[in-house]
């Protein structure tokens, strides 16, 4: 192993910083989740593909910022000429490709479905907790991480058979941070976006700004497009959090639908409370210019900072919340439709 440039001497907000990223590890020991313990097995434990049909598929893209590894599920039976839609699934702190995969069941959706899935995968040299450097603008290491994720999707759309035309990009925490970020850098490539108890883009410029972002104290920039712009190159934005999240307030997601609102000319319209069975109630807000739907807000009664109606047996994973998986697919699927009907 390489090593490692000594570090220089931590301030006091990045000892914070740290603690709140440790904070997640410990939460995952609190609920009983072996995940954190698998994380520590050894590196062949890692490759083991997530269970069920289809192909796990190793890849890995290089450039200004490092070398990045990826995961690509790929379902069974794809016919010669056919092209599948694609959602690029990026993960949270103290995960990765095959734990989030595990967490969320998104294989399982897209072998139903038939859809391929993308996880890029954080190294933990950039990051020692595995969290996705969103925040970094000032020193544009999170534009450098963005570009490279961007290359895994170039590379999966070149080698696979991927209709360029139905992508989508989701996350959760850090992943969803960085899914935002990877829209204002590249709109017109995604037709939907999913941030699952993240920060929007222009809360945050450095580690020292994250972490009053983390706990909503931080204000989010607008974001500097016109509302024709907005609706011909922006994808739209759906936003789950749950309102017992002390890791990342809620407020994050309700400026992050804000935001989008505003740029796009868009009003909210009225909030419609959702309830599947024994799973948490959710308070359900859209927001429209024209008909057409630019943002919705799903804030999750009782969820802290978990992937809603995740694996019981993953960290960050609640399975009594309702189906975030499902519902990031099915807001995708309806963006996929709306595109072709235009």
């Amino acid at each position: 192993m390489s090593r490692m440039k000594k570090r220089p001497r931590p301030t006091a907000w990045a000892n914070s910083l740290e603690r709140s990223f440790l904070n997640l590890a410990r939460q995952a020991t609190a609920s009983g989740s072996r995940a954190l313990a698998t994380g520590l097995k050894p590196a062949r434990a890692a490759r083991t593909p997530p269970p069920g049909a289809g192909a796990w598929l190793p890849g890995v893209v290089m450039g200004a910022q490092g070398v990045r590894r990826f995961r690509l599920y790929r379902p069974p039976g794809i016919l010669f000429g056919e092209r599948l839609p694609l959602m690029v699934m990026l993960h949270g702190c103290g995960q990765d490709a095959r734990s989030f995969a595990l967490s969320t069941r998104m294989n399982r959706l897209a072998l139903r479905e038939r859809f391929l899935v993308l996880y890029p995968e954080q190294d933990r040299l950039a990051n020692p907790q595995g969290c996705w450097n969103w925040y970094d603008t000032e020193s544009g290491r999170a534009f450098g991480e963005a570009a490279l994720i961007m290359q895994a999707v170039d590379q999966v759309c070149l080698l696979h058979p991927v209709d360029r035309a139905r992508v989508a990009v989701a996350g959760l925490s850090a992943g969803a941070s960085m899914a935002a970020l990877l829209v204002t850098r590249s709109p017109e490539r995604f037709k939907a976006v999913v941030m699952h108890s993240g920060i929007p883009p222009g809360t945050a410029h450095s580690t020292m700004s994250a972490l009053g972002a983390m706990h909503g104290r931080r204000t989010t920039s607008p974001l500097a497009v016109t509302p024709e712009v907005m609706a011909a190159h922006w994808p739209p934005l759906l936003v789950i959090h749950g309102d017992a999240d002390s890791v990342v307030s809620l407020r994050n997601g309700e400026a992050a639908v804000q935001v989008w609102a505003q740029a796009a000319g868009a009003r909210a319209g009225q909030v419609r409370t959702v309830q599947r069975g024994q799973r948490y109630p959710m308070s359900v807000t859209d927001f429209k210019r024209k008909g057409r739907t630019v943002a919705s807000l799903v804030a999750v009664s009782g969820l802290a900072h978990s992937w809603s109606g995740g694996a019981a047996s993953q960290a960050y994973s609640d399975r009594r919340g309702p189906d975030a998986s499902r519902m990031a697919w099915t807001f995708a699927a309806r963006q996929f439709r709306s595109a072709l009907n235009a």
